[in-house]
C-alpha cells in the first residue's frame, strides 16, 4: 500500500494508531512463518540391534561392493523401500522414487522421458535400476556421481523432478510418527535431531542394492547348460557376442558396450545416435558436461540389457520406441564423429524396413 494515497486531500486521515496497525499486519503478510525445529524425541527406549542382511544373487554373479561406512541390514533395507516408495520425499507429497522407477518397467517409467511434480518434462529417459549395485563406474546418464549414496540425493533438490530441499524433507521425517523409529533401528540414532539427509540415504542406497535379477532367464539357464536355444536366438546369440563368423554370421559388436552377466559395459560411449558439426554441439553433452572435456561429449553410460523388452522407449532421450528400431539405427553405423566407438562404424547385419534382421544362406 502507498502510505501516501492515505492522506489525499478529501479523504479523513486515519489514525496514528490504526495506520501503525496496518502497517504491521502488512509486514507479517510478507513473513513465512517459522519452521518448526524438531531438536528433541529421545529415541533411546527403542531397542537397537541391526540384523546383518545377506544380497541374494545368482551364484555366478560377481560379488558386490558394499561401501565400509554403510552395511547391509534388514533394518537398513526396509528403512530404504519405505522411503523409495513414499512421497514424502517430494516438494508436495506427490512423486516417489518409484514413480520414475516402477518394478514393472524393470525399474523404469517407460516413458521417453520422466515429469516432475510440476508437470515439466525433463530431458532424459529414466534409467533401470535392475543391477544398479554393479554401476561402479559413475551413475545417471552422465556419470554426474559415483555411488548410490551420493545418487539418492539428487532427485530430491532437482527443481524439475521432486522440487524440494533435504532441510525440509527431513523436517517432515522427523514429525512424522513411524520414521523416527525406524531411522533409529536402521542407524542408531539417540533422537530425531540426528535423521538427516545422509542416512536418508544411505537407507535408499541399501534398499537399490538388493535389486538383483533372478538369474532364471533362458539366457542364464542356457550358460548353465540347462536350456537350449531355437536357430533364431542361436544366431542372435553368436551374433551379438562376435562368435558366428564360422557360421557365416555377421558381427552385430553389440558385447562390447554390453558385456558380463549383467549386460553392461560399465562405461560411457558415443553409440552414433547424432551427427553434428563439432563434439561440443551435441544438443545433449552427456558425460562431457560432467567431466568438461569435449571428447566426452555425446558419451552416455550404457544401460543393462537385461528385462530390455520391459524398459521401452530406448536410448537416453527415448527416441525408438522398439528394440527393431534401435537394430535399425545401429545397422546405419553412426555417422563418422570423431568420438564414435569404433565397432559402431563396424557393425555388419542388414536389416528390412519391417525391423527383420537378414541372415546369410
Amino acid at each position: 500500500m502507498n502510505i501516501s494515497t492515505i492522506f489525499r486531500p478529501g479523504i479523513r486521515p486515519l489514525s496514528a494508531a490504526v495506520l501503525a496497525g496496518m502497517l504491521i499486519l502488512l509486514a507479517q503478510c510478507k513473513k513465512d512463518p517459522p519452521a518448526t525445529v524438531i531438536t528433541a524425541c529421545d529415541l533411546t527406549d527403542i531397542p537397537y540391534s541391526p540384523t546383518p542382511y545377506t544380497i541374494i544373487k545368482p551364484d555366478d554373479f560377481p560379488q558386490i561392493f558394499i561401501p565400509a561406512d554403510n552395511p547391509m541390514t534388514k533394518e537398513g533395507v526396509q528403512l530404504g523401500r519405505r522411503l523409495f516408495y513414499d512421497p514424502i520425499l517430494s516438494g508436495d507429497s506427490t512423486m516417489s522414487c518409484s514413480s520414475c522407477h516402477l518394478p514393472q518397467g524393470s525399474f523404469t517409467d517407460n516413458k521417453a522421458v520422466s515429469t516432475g511434480i510440476d508437470g515439466i518434462a525433463g530431458r532424459r529417459s529414466a534409467m533401470s535400476l535392475l543391477n544398479i549395485a554393479y554401476a561402479t563406474n559413475g551413475l545417471f546418464w552422465d556419470g554426474r556421481v559415483k555411488t548410490l549414496e551420493e545418487q539418492a540425493l539428487k532427485p530430491v533438490e532437482d527443481p524439475v523432478e521432486m522440487h524440494t530441499t533435504w532441510p525440509q524433507v527431513v523436517e517432515k521425517l522427523k514429525k512424522h510418527p513411524v520414521y523416527p523409529e525406524l531411522f533409529r533401528k536402521a542407524f542408531g540414532i539417540s533422537s530425531c535431531a540426528s535423521i538427516t539427509k545422509e542416512l536418508a540415504a544411505k537407507a535408499i542406497a541399501q534398499f537399490e542394492r538388493i535389486l538383483i535379477s533372478s538369474g532364471t532367464s533362458k539366457f542364464d539357464q542356457f550358460n548353465r547348460g540347462v536350456a537350449e536355444f531355437e536357430d533364431e536366438e542361436l544366431r542372435g546369440k553368436l551374433m551379438f557376442f562376435d562368435e558366428g563368423q564360422s557360421s557365416g554370421l555377421p558381427d552385430a559388436q553389440c558385447f562390447h558396450c554390453h558385456g558380463g552377466l549383467t549386460m553392461t559395459g560399465n562405461n560411457f560411449f558415443n553409440n552414433g545416435l547424432d551427427s553434428v558439426g563439432k563434439l561440443t554441439d551435441f544438443p545433449d553433452k552427456g558425460l562431457g558436461e560432467v567431466t568438461g572435456k569435449d571428447s566426452d561429449c555425446g558419451k552416455f553410460r550404457t544401460p543393462t540389457l537385461r528385462n530390455i523388452a520391459l524398459t521401452a522407449p530406448y536410448m537416453h532421450d527415448g527416441r525408438f520406441n522398439t528394440l527393431e528400431e534401435v537394430m535399425a539405427q545401429y545397422n546405419d553405423n553412426g555417422f563418422g564423429i570423431s568420438n564414435e566407438d569404433i565397432f559402431v562404424q563396424q557393425i555388419g547385419f542388414p536389416v528390412t524396413n519391417d525391423g527383420v534382421v537378414l541372415i546369410p544362406d
